[in-house]
């Protein structure tokens, strides 16, 4: 008995870092199988398995291994075993079993008979009819594969990722095995910074500083094989005592594991003074868009969440397209990625420097690998004065040369404009709309400040190389324009989902209030796409002010009410502002009242979608003057219909046109480049007159950013 074959279970994808983890224990001739590796040491060697092996599933001591395809062969092979020797007269076993692309198909037939032939080898060698069976546990398994049996003793019992520390599971978990095999397939080692955006019960954390300390993953638990006769208590002890001995001291770098969830994150501090890491860790409340370093070389490794399908889940899929973006912020650091999508690469839009196929239970997924520099790599560019390659973002080739030319056309554009907005009485103008190809930005100035947008995203760029240009661009503009980098306001049109047009990409609120035509209005350079004003309507709200006099205005689709200060400015003698947000709604009531429309029997904010405010107005309530500036498309869930402009303008204009004077006034706008009016049906209603080209602001390049028409009602 004294030299035995062992053989350690592993999940698919994992073996190497199993071997060499047995390796570091001092075993050698290891034979590698998939999910198994099989090697001969004295029995003692379980003890020591058992204890350290961070990545294995379990420890078995392999009896036999036959071929056979018929239960006779299986009874015979299992009956020649000698069980006396494995199984004590106090012990007791209860045989489970597998067969894959095996003759011998039937599993609990297979248990049957290995049960069977085990019982009356004991009944033989002991003497008796009967084999009474005791307390202490000899798991056995009977394993089948292509009509190779083996034959397992079972020597850990539960599986080694029950390290005893985790006393709370939560949805969709990570076996404490799996985390030490992501940790050891990284570069990460003790003196560099570990973070793990996504940590959850804290498991990666945890068996990473486990790791780092020299914890044995086994120290704290029991095993199976601890009761029998041949692997004496003594044995155990004394290797415990030993691995309690060569346990390193505290971390001087501690693991960051931040989370949004409060209550998972409670669970992991219990975890990590459970494992006896609890000073190694810093756990810390925080959502992944905020995570930042100004640590050199730090390493992520993290499980993010992830559904059954990412088109399902909006949340998630708005969590990795952000990632390419925070990841860029850290220049010198890698990354390491276990998601459960195929097309993770695809979502980013870049490729991993190393992928590996992992298990997590029975779900396939992919380890992805971002490599950044090196300490060394780092400190040889510094030397040679180049720049860093780092895994995620960094300048594209031609940067400095387009942030020459953008800079150049920036400053011409604002010499050339420095008068014009004043002799306007404007502080709210288009500065620069793509007027250099190869820097497809639009820029337009807020008064002391710049709100830069992206009109297209550079195919040859990924997404982390784009947010690095994008950001070189602001600073650049920044600098020409001599505006503080805090004033400046960079959107991403890549965060806008859906169809929407006023989504929201951000929570910072930054708010105040600009001036046009000596109207006060408040923008928004920080939350949304667009700002709260369009500039692009700044000619078509004076016409809209020319023509209020003495008026009832409609606004429908008002968004923040613009239309609606301009008209009660020209004198219009009551307002009506319908929108179906009450964010835009709230946001036009503060427009009007900051320039003194107070009066609400005058002036009323109605939040309905235009459509069914059209259905629902009293009988006989009308209107000589109407803006209808829609979006292309709305799904609100409080709308019962979807809206498409293309499809619904001519039901619209048919409703208001019921709602209007004859000889009232309808301004009728939307930017859908491909939009066709009716002008066939709507001739019917009213006398039409495209005043496109009247109402682009010269500060416009792009002519086809609207399209307008003014309608009279016949």
């Amino acid at each position: 008995m004294n030299q035995v074959t062992i053989s350690v279970t592993t999940v698919f994808g994992v073996e190497a870092v199993v071997r060499r983890e047995l390796e570091q224990l001092g075993f050698s001739d290891i034979s590698v199988r998939t999910g198994r590796l099989d090697f001969q040491a004295p029995v003692e060697a379980v003890i020591a398995c058992n204890l350290w092996l961070r990545s294995a599933e379990r420890v078995f001591i392999r009896l036999a291994q036959f071929e056979a395809t018929d239960f006779g062969v299986l009874f015979d092979e299992v009956n020649a075993l000698p069980w006396e020797d494995w199984i004590d007269e106090e012990g007791r076993f209860n045989v489970s079993g597998r067969s894959v692309q095996s003759q011998l198909s039937s599993v609990p037939a297979c248990q049957k008979i290995t049960k069977k032939a085990i019982v009356e080898r004991l009944k033989e060698k002991r003497g008796g009819d009967w084999i009474e069976e005791g307390d202490v546990e000899f798991p056995v398994d009977v394993v089948l594969y292509k009509d190779t049996v083996s034959i397992l003793l079972d020597t850990s019992g539960v599986g080694l990722h029950k390290r005893g520390y985790r006393t709370w599971i939560g949805a969709a978990p990570l076996k404490e095995t799996l985390a030490a095999a992501l940790v050891q397939l990284s570069f990460w080692n003790a003196d560099r910074l570990l973070v793990d955006p996504f940590c959850g019960s804290g498991t990666i954390p945890i068996e990473a500083a486990m790791l780092a300390r020299n914890i044995a993953p086994g120290l704290y638990r029991e095993f199976a094989s601890e009761e029998w006769s041949y692997l004496p208590q003594d044995k155990w002890d004394t290797a415990r005592r030993a691995a309690m001995d060569v346990v390193k001291p505290n971390l001087e770098t501690r693991i960051m594991a931040y989370d949004t969830d409060g209550f998972i994150l409670d669970h992991a501090r219990v975890h990590a003074e459970n494992a006896g890491v609890a000073d190694d860790i810093h756990f810390q409340q925080q959502s992944f868009i905020e995570l930042s370093s100004k640590r050199p070389h730090g390493i992520i490794i993290t499980n993010p969440p992830y559904g059954i399908r990412l088109s399902d889940t909006p949340e998630i899929h708005e969590l990795y397209t952000s990632m390419p973006r925070v990841f860029a912020e850290l220049p010198t650091w890698s990354f390491f990625i276990f998601t459960g999508f195929d097309d993770f690469e695809d979502i980013i839009q870049q490729e991993a420097s190393r992928r590996r196929k992992l298990y997590n239970g029975r779900l396939e997924c992919h380890y992805y690998q971002f490599h950044g520099p090196s300490p060394d790599d780092g400190r040889v560019a510094r030397e040679q004065g180049v720049e860093v390659k780092q895994a995620f973002g960094g300048l594209p080739e031609r940067t400095n040369e387009q942030a020459e030319i953008f800079a150049n056309r920036l400053t011409k554009l604002a010499r050339h404009m420095r008068r014009w907005p004043k002799r306007r009485g404007i502080t709210c103008y288009r500065l620069y709309e793509r007027d250099v190809p190869e820097v497809p930005l639009v820029v337009d100035r807020y008064a002391d400040r710049l709100h830069i947008s992206e009109y297209q995203r550079p195919n040859e760029h990924t997404l982390a190389e784009h947010e690095t240009w994008l950001e070189h661009m602001a600073n650049v503009a920044a600098k020409v324009m001599d505006v503080p980098e805090d004033h400046v306001f960079l959107k991403h049109r890549g965060r806008q989902r859906g169809n929407n047009q006023y989504c929201s990409v951000a929570n910072d609120a930054h708010c105040f209030d600009v001036q046009e035509a000596e109207l006060k209005f408040r923008v928004n350079l920080s939350d949304y796409i667009d700002t709260g004003l369009f500039l692009d309507h700044r000619i078509t709200r004076t016409m809209v002010r020319d023509e209020a006099k003495g008026k009832r205005m409609l606004n429908l689709f008002a968004y923040t009410g613009s239309f609606s200060v301009y008209a009660a400015a020209g004198g219009a003698v009551s307002t009506t502002t319908v929108d179906l947000s009450h964010n835009y709604i709230d946001w036009a009531k503060w427009n009007m009242q900051a320039n003194g429309f107070t009066d609400e029997s005058c002036h009323r904010y109605i939040r309905h979608d235009a459509m069914t405010f059209l259905e629902t107005l009293e009988e006989g309530e009308t209107f000589d003057l109407a803006v209808v500036d829609p979006p292309t498309f709305s799904n609100s869930k409080s709308m019962e219909n979807d809206w498409e402009v293309q499809k619904d303008h001519t039901v619209l204009l048919s409703k208001l046109a019921e709602k209007m004077d004859q000889g009232g006034v309808v301004y009728f706008s939307n930017n859908f480049r491909r939009f066709k009016l009716d002008e066939a049906y709507l001739e019917t209603l009213f006398e039409i007159r495209d005043i496109t080209n009247q109402t682009i602001p010269e500060d416009f390049r792009n002519k086809r950013i609207h399209q307008c028409w003014r309608m009279v009602v016949k």
